[in-house]
């Protein structure tokens, strides 16, 4: 504000070049006129002073990213507090100007597959830029869905009043989901199976073989379970030269896009869902899956190969440049 007023602007000019009000620009002026550079220093502000040092911030930071409590795993404000003889208030303030949470906790395991970035490249190329005549298919299985039944009835939600479960169940067996997202269109194969071997993942093959057109290769993406690297899926496979498989790297299921639609199914149907037979369990999934058909919607991938490359090195870095090597 003085310099552009000693080029001869007028405060009205200088808070319109600056975007504040005009009278803001005089009271700066009159200060600097008055006692010039010491005019525009901060005056002292009312209110109560600091009853914290810095040391002591310091230490609270300190011992919360380099100690634990005896008897815990992680702080908690008023173990903190305690420890550092101030108030679980003040701990909070620290805590929050300096974004710790000792009470959050995320996993992560990094791929240690030596053809990480050419599988990554290779699998989202295919989603971002598919080939012509030819339908990609995100196949997986979810085995072991356990058909669920609660010991005492489903109380129903009323006003005020969320639906209520028993936390006890009974089970009565389980069931594997097989399924192939046609990823251009969200349209989902799915079949139920009692076990997931390789003789049931070649079944389903073989349904996918028959529901998709004989004209259309078939581009396959799948991970590196062991039934699908089978001498007799191999065989199969190769009798069909339509057919391209692309392994997904090890560890690596999140770049599986029929994972994102197994969530969908376990939030929307089986997490909360009551089934007194594996029957009624695999009716439900089914219809699931036909509902979902009535009304496909693809997910958006957005993400190139170059920047979830970019991301994981980030991130390796942040962790320890040890666990990853050289991307």
């Amino acid at each position: 504000m003085i310099l552009r007023c000693s080029d001869g602007l007028s405060s009205k000019e200088v808070a319109a070049e600056l975007g504040c009000h005009e009278h803001t620009v005089g009271k700066w002026r009159r200060r600097f006129l008055k006692d010039r550079l010491d005019g525009l220093l901060d005056e002292a502000r009312p209110g109560r002073p600091r009853s914290i040092e810095d040391d002591q911030v310091a230490a609270v930071i300190e011992r919360t990213l380099r100690d634990s409590p005896r008897d815990a795993t992680h702080w908690s404000l008023r173990s903190m507090a305690k420890e550092a003889g101030l108030s679980h208030t003040t701990v909070r303030r620290i805590w929050t100007a300096f974004g710790l949470q000792p009470h959050r906790q995320e996993r992560f395991k990094l791929s240690s597959d030596p053809l990480f970035v050419e599988k990554v490249r290779d699998i989202v190329g295919l989603y971002l830029s598919p080939p012509n005549r030819a339908l990609v298919l995100s196949v997986d299985e979810k085995s072991q869905i356990q058909a669920l039944d609660r010991s005492q009835p489903v109380l129903p939600m009323m006003p005020g009043v969320p639906e209520r479960q028993t936390h006890d169940y009974i089970r009565h067996g389980t069931t594997s989901l097989f399924a192939a997202l046609d990823v251009a269109s969200g349209f989902v194969i799915g079949k139920c199976y009692k076990r997931h071997r390789a003789k049931e993942f070649l079944s389903f093959l073989k349904e996918i073989d028959t529901r998709v057109s004989s004209d259309l290769d078939i581009h396959i993406i799948m991970d590196n379970y062991a039934t699908h690297k089978t001498k007799e899926v191999k065989a199969w496979l190769a009798r069909r030269p339509r057919y391209r498989v692309h392994f997904t790297p090890t560890s690596a299921s999140w770049i599986n896009q029929v994972e994102r639609w197994f969530a969908e199914l376990t939030r929307k149907q089986l997490q909360r869902g009551v089934h007194a037979s594996v029957k009624t369990l695999e009716a439900d999934i089914l219809t699931f899956i036909k509902h979902h058909n009535e009304n496909p919607k693809p997910f958006k991938w957005t993400k190139s190969a170059d920047e979830i490359l970019a991301s994981v090195k980030r991130f390796c870095h942040r962790v320890d440049q040890t666990l990853c090597g050289e991307l």
